[in-house]
């Protein structure tokens, strides 16, 4: 009884309202959200169908989906969990859908430029957003990067955490950080037009991989969702929010 409370709360926090009317439940890696909320309405106008997508990042969703969460189908930021998924008999093998850039974003265009390195380590930046390093994809490409350049341990006082991406935008977009660690996609939102960014070409890139559950309550539609995001439709909205 402990656990089916324990679920029942998490999925209230979760899966957003109304998402129980839904034909589809998908789990989303938070980078993947502007592109997301394209996809969705051109899947549903093609096909009649409710989809209904929760956004966070990629090891909360993949926590919770151990853990009985009733998705259908996993995008995540990593191949590593719908791997793991796999191999444990959770999922229908992954495939890439598709690979993400960093780029380091800020607000303000003095702290913008052809060396991302020298950015960070400016005395005037006092604050960095970053994804959460062990749990979200990008959160841990950013490190990676940081340290391939010898500036990690000098850069780390400076860190803010976010739980996802999205947040670590979030935080460079409201001040809350002078710059931040993104995702590319978010630089083609209303909001990152308004700022400027540099590419960190040294943060490896993000291979994002989906996975159908095996206990997914609607595997058709999950079907049909999987063979959607190979349309041409599809491949030209990923395009145009940077992603490969």
């Amino acid at each position: 009884m402990k656990r089916i409370c324990s679920l029942i709360l998490a999925l209230c926090l979760l899966v957003p309202s109304g998402a129980f009317a839904a034909d589809l439940f998908i789990a989303q890696a938070a980078n993947f959200t502007p592109v997301m909320k394209e996809i969705i309405p051109a899947f549903e106008k093609a096909t009649g169908l409710k989809a209904q997508a929760t956004y966070a990042s990629t090891g909360k969703l993949y926590g919770q989906i151990v853990n009985d969460a009733p998705f259908d189908i996993f995008l995540a930021a990593d191949e590593k969990r719908p791997n793991k998924l796999f191999a444990d008999g959770l999922a229908e093998k992954p495939f890439v859908y598709a690979k993400g850039q960093v780029v380091l974003w800020s607000n303000d265009k003095n702290f913008c430029g052809d060396d991302w390195k020298a950015t960070v380590v400016n005395d005037a930046v006092k604050r960095v957003s970053i994804a959460n390093t062990e749990t979200a994809p990008y959160g841990t490409s950013s490190m990676k990067a940081m340290q391939a350049v010898g500036i990690w341990e000098k850069v780390q006082p400076k860190l803010v955490f976010g739980q996802s991406i999205s947040q670590a935008f979030q935080f460079a977009s409201t001040g809350s950080a002078d710059a931040g660690f993104c995702a590319y996609s978010s630089v083609f939102t209303e909001v990152g037009q308004k700022g400027c960014f540099t590419v960190v070409d040294e943060a490896p890139p993000v291979v994002q991989a989906a996975c159908v559950l095996k206990s997914a309550p609607h595997a058709d539609a999950a079907a049909k969702f999987v063979k959607f995001l190979a349309s041409p439709e599809v491949q030209a909205m990923k395009l145009k929010y940077g992603y490969k």
